[in-house]
C-alpha cells in the first residue's frame, strides 16, 4: 500500500446546496457541541452532588462526544469550503480507527449506564455497595480499552484491501462501507467479516441495553406509588432518548448489505449521529435533569455573578 498517495472526499460536491448556510450550520452545531459537553463536564467535575456512578459515566460519554465530532466535523468543514478535499491512506485509515473506536465506546458506555439505572431502580439497598468506585472505574476503562482492538482489526481489514485509481469516496469522511464499495479487489472476506464481527460486537451491548430497560420497565410496574413510577421513569427517559438517537442512526446506517448503499442518503443520516448527536446528548441530559440544571446554574452565577 502506497502511503504517499490517498483518497480524494467529495463531501457534498455532487449535490445542490447553499454552501454558506450549510458551514454556517455545521460550525454552529459543532460549536454548541464542544460548549454544551465542556458546561456538562465541569459541572460534574465541581459539584458534589454529581458525584455519583451515572454522572461519571455521563462525564465519559461527553469526552467521547466531544472527541467524536472532532474526528469528523473539521475535514467535513474542508470538504464544504473545497468542494472536495484530499487525504492520505494514512490520514484515512487513522480517521476510520478513531472513528470507529469512538464509535464503539459510545456504544459500551451507553450499555453500562443502562445497566447502573437497572441496579439502581431494581436494587436501591445495594446500589452503592454493587457500584462502587472499584466497579465504576473498572467498567469505564472497560469501555475505552475494549474498542480498541475491535477498530484495529477492521481498519487493518479494510487498509489491506486493493484500490483502483478511482479513488473517490462519495463522503467526507473514511467509512468502511463507502471504501468497500470502492475497492477493486474481492471484498467478500471483508464484507464477511464486517458483518459477523460487527454486527456480534453491536449487537451484544444492545441487547444489554434492551435487557436492562425491559427488567427497568417491570420494576416500575410493580411499583406501589405513581410518585415512584414517575421518578424511576424520569431518570431514566433522557437515556432512553440517546440511546435511540443513536442506535437508530447507527442499524439504518450499518445494518444493511454494501448493495444497499445509497451515498447521498447515508451522508444525511450520517450527519445525525457524527455532528447533531454529539451535541444532542448534552441538552437532553442537561434540559431533562434538575441536578445537572441546578450545577449549571451554579457555575454560571459563579462565572457572571450578579452584584
Amino acid at each position: 500500500m502506497n502511503l504517499s498517495s490517498g483518497f480524494v472526499l467529495l463531501g457534498f460536491s455532487d449535490l445542490h446546496y447553499n454552501h454558506v448556510a450549510l458551514f454556517s450550520t455545521i460550525l454552529v452545531v459543532y460549536t454548541l457541541t464542544w460548549i454544551s459537553n465542556l458546561l456538562l463536564i465541569s459541572s460534574i467535575m465541581i459539584s458534589p452532588q454529581l458525584h455519583t456512578p451515572m454522572y461519571f459515566f455521563l462525564g465519559n460519554l461527553s469526552v467521547v462526544d466531544i472527541s467524536f465530532s472532532t474526528v469528523t466535523v473539521p475535514k467535513l468543514l474542508s470538504c464544504i469550503l473545497h468542494g472536495r478535499t484530499s487525504i492520505s491512506f494514512l490520514g484515512c485509515f487513522l480517521q476510520m480507527f478513531f472513528f470507529m473506536f469512538l464509535g464503539f465506546t459510545d456504544s459500551l458506555l451507553l450499555s453500562v449506564m443502562a445497566i447502573d439505572r437497572y441496579l439502581a431502580i431494581c436494587f436501591p439497598l445495594y446500589y452503592t455497595s454493587m457500584m462502587n468506585d472499584k466497579v465504576m472505574f473498572i467498567l469505564s476503562g472497560s469501555c475505552w480499552l475494549v474498542g480498541a482492538p475491535h477498530s484495529l482489526l477492521h481498519t487493518y481489514n479494510v487498509s489491506q484491501l486493493s484500490y483502483c485509481e478511482d479513488r473517490l469516496i462519495p463522503h467526507y469522511l473514511c467509512e468502511v462501507t463507502p471504501l468497500i464499495k470502492l475497492s477493486c479487489s474481492s471484498t467478500t472476506f471483508a464484507e464477511i467479516f464486517i458483518y459477523t464481527e460487527g454486527s456480534m460486537i453491536v449487537s451484544i451491548p444492545f441487547l444489554f441495553v434492551v435487557i436492562s430497560y425491559v427488567l427497568i420497565g417491570r420494576a416500575i410496574v410493580k411499583m406501589k406509588t405513581r410518585s415512584s413510577r414517575i421518578k424511576a421513569f424520569s431518570s431514566c427517559s433522557s437515556h432512553l432518548m440517546v440511546i435511540c438517537l443513536f442506535y437508530g442512526t447507527v442499524i439504518f446506517i450499518y445494518f444493511r448489505p454494501p448493495s444497499n448503499y445509497a451515498s447521498q442518503y447515508d451522508r444525511m443520516v450520517s450527519m445525525a449521529y457524527t455532528i447533531i448527536t454529539p451535541m444532542l446528548n448534552a441538552f437532553i441530559y442537561s434540559l431533562r435533569n434538575q441536578d445537572v440544571k441546578q450545577a449549571l446554574k451554579k457555575i454560571i452565577i459563579q462565572c457572571f455573578p450578579i452584584y
